[in-house]
């Protein structure tokens, strides 16, 4: 069978090594889903593949071993999962319109995890909404804190949770607690003054360590949220390296609006001959400069008065 493997890899099919064979990529936004579409991945499967699911390294699904001939109705079966996500779709029963931008992946979040300062799912669920479907190749990831469970950093953009700790003296009982697990598991922003902590607001990450530590509820979470997004990482065989610190209390809206902007600065500046019609924003960075890329992710960005943006911003990394 005759295949276009352009348009097979947009429709999410991987090309594969057995000739005349493809894998269906399930998108999870969040990495999270009801039990009840499980029973609709083995159908596939069964059915249509070898028998086995691949759970891929961005929270998703592959479904190895499908026939070409066998895509249609592979997609028809996968419309309930696609409408259950509320993924965005072009054509019903034809499954994915874009493979680009790839499924975002998330941490478990506060709904499970006491050091998660958000809702970690419900925010990759509405970037979903507000980015896909791309055909543009970036990478978004969520993390409920600064222990970055989901490897943030090595995303074109990490979320990292903050709060921004408020103190209650009336409830202090000068233990210290919130001070020795600030120095042991943190960035030591805490140090006792009287008797007192006393919070270094320069250097505080917001990670709540200090609210969890107090036996007396003296500190607790902001009822804001906040986040440190991060710009830039990835691997791959060419320059390597670790996305930077970009914004320090940032908000969920500024954040969608600057990865929506960046879309906008990579389709006026990507390379046309880019191998596969991609080239990784990182390298467009470099390419035009930082401050032509600042211009662009910056436009119409109204941040927190508390915001702190990294400035001058600076990439490093493995070069070859």
């Amino acid at each position: 069978m005759e295949m276009n493997t352009a348009k097979l890899k947009k429709n999410a099919f991987r090309v594969t090594k057995v000739r005349g064979k493809t894998a269906s990529r399930v998108r999870v936004p969040g990495g999270h889903l009801e039990a009840r579409f499980l029973p609709i991945l083995q159908e596939i499967a069964e059915k249509y593949g070898d028998g086995t699911l691949h759970i891929t390294n961005r929270q998703g699904f592959e479904i190895p071993g499908i026939d070409f001939a066998e895509m249609p109705r592979v997609n028809a079966l996968l419309q309930t999962i696609i409408e259950g996500l509320e993924i965005n779709q072009e054509t019903a029963g034809a499954g994915y319109p874009a493979a680009g931008t790839r499924n975002i992946n998330a941490c478990v979040g506060n709904r499970v995890c006491p050091y998660a300062c958000y809702d970690t799912t419900v925010f990759a669920q509405r970037m979903e909404k507000a980015v896909f479907p791309n055909d543009l190749h970036f990478k978004i990831a969520f993390t409920g804190c600064h222990n970055d469970c989901c490897k943030v950093r090595m995303h074109d953009f990490g979320i990292i949770g903050m709060t921004l700790p408020r103190f209650d003296a009336g409830r202090c009982v000068s233990c210290g607690a919130c001070v020795k697990k600030c120095q042991a598991k943190s960035v030591s922003a805490l140090t006792l003054v009287n008797f007192r902590p006393q919070r270094d607001a320069r250097k505080c990450i917001g990670c709540g360590e200090c609210v969890l530590a107090c036996p007396n509820a003296a500190w607790t979470r902001s009822h804001e949220k906040y986040y440190r997004l991060t710009l830039l990482g990835r691997s791959g065989k060419k320059n390597p390296r670790m996305g930077e610190n970009f914004i320090k209390w940032a908000d969920e809206e500024s954040i969608i609006k600057i990865v929506l902007n960046t879309y906008e600065y990579v389709k006026e500046y990507i390379d046309p001959q880019a191998p596969g019609g991609k080239e990784h924003v990182g390298y467009i960075v470099d390419r035009t400069g930082v401050p032509e890329y600042l211009k662009w992710a910056l436009r119409d960005v109204v941040l927190p008065e508390c915001a702190e943006v990294t400035a001058p911003l600076y990439w490093k990394g493995i070069t070859y």
